[in-house]
Parts: structure tokens; sequence; C-alpha cells
């Protein structure tokens, strides 16, 4: 596995927050990107999910996350898809192949490394989808898995 420290571009999401179990990530990520290509923008990577915290700490209902993708352009929030600005910031990455339910099998390596090189984690786990089920088998999956940091 290959862990890199690289620099995110300042971009613009519409997303969706989610107080619950993991179940509706596929429905309410398709439901923001719907709602995107209704919208007369330009969709951009990432298409992601931000975990801010984990199921090894609190119950499935009490799991707190947000599903959108990138996009070019002006809109305004609508119901419960909202828009916000993501600040340029670094990020310890590595690129995850296989299930989407098999990815935080990196997360350990990622948060050695974080320590090990004197960073702190400043925002939530990102997980970047990098190709969809409905392209590619499983094992095919890529998901680029960042932890946004920042040197101590």
């Amino acid at each position: 596995m290959e862990i890199e420290v690289k620099k995110v571009p300042e971009h613009q999401v519409a997303f969706i927050f989610h107080k619950g179990s993991y179940e509706k990530i596929p429905q309410l990520l398709g439901k923001t990107v719907q709602w995107l290509m209704t919208k007369n923008v330009e969709i951009q990577m990432p298409i992601y999910g931000a975990y801010y915290n984990s199921p090894l700490e609190v119950g499935k209902d009490e799991l707190e996350w947000e599903v959108g993708a990138a996009f070019v352009g002006e809109l305004k929030a609508e119901e419960d898809i909202q828009i916000k600005k993501v600040p340029e910031h670094e990020a310890v990455s590595t690129i995850f192949k296989g299930p989407y339910g098999e990815a935080a099998t990196v997360y350990g390596a990622l948060f050695e490394y974080v320590m090990k090189e004197g960073y702190e984690i400043i925002g939530p786990v990102m997980e970047i989808y990098m190709n969809s089920p409905e392209e590619v088998p499983e094992s095919e999956l890529l998901t680029e898995i960042q932890f946004p940091v920042a040197k101590k």
C-alpha cells in the first residue's frame, strides 16, 4: 500500500448529512448526484463519503456522515441537499482496491503514518469513490481514503 501526502484544492460540494446507519449511503449519494444532474453545473470528482465517527465508537443509529459530489457552477441549497466550500488542505491518502465494506482495513495504516510523520487529523475521514459497482465487479472498486491533516 502506497501512502502519500497530497494537497487537495479548494472545491465546492453538494451533500446530504445523515445520522444513522450506513445502509442509506447508496440512496442518499444517488439522490445528490441526480439532483446535480438536473442543474446546469459540471459534476466533478470527488464523489465522496465523509465519516465523522466510527461504528467502533457508537451504535449504528448514532453514526454521523455525509455523502456528496463536487461541482463547478452556482447553486443554492434545496431541501436536505446542502452546499459548502471545502478549503484547500493537505491529506494523507491511499487507494484501496476491493469492496467498499472492506476499505476501513487501511485506516490503521493511515493513522499510524499520521502519528509517525507528526501530523494531526483536522477533519472527518473521506472516502472518494473512483468508480462504481455498476461499472466494475466489487473486487475492482477503487476507493481513495483521505485523512485531512496539518503539521503539529
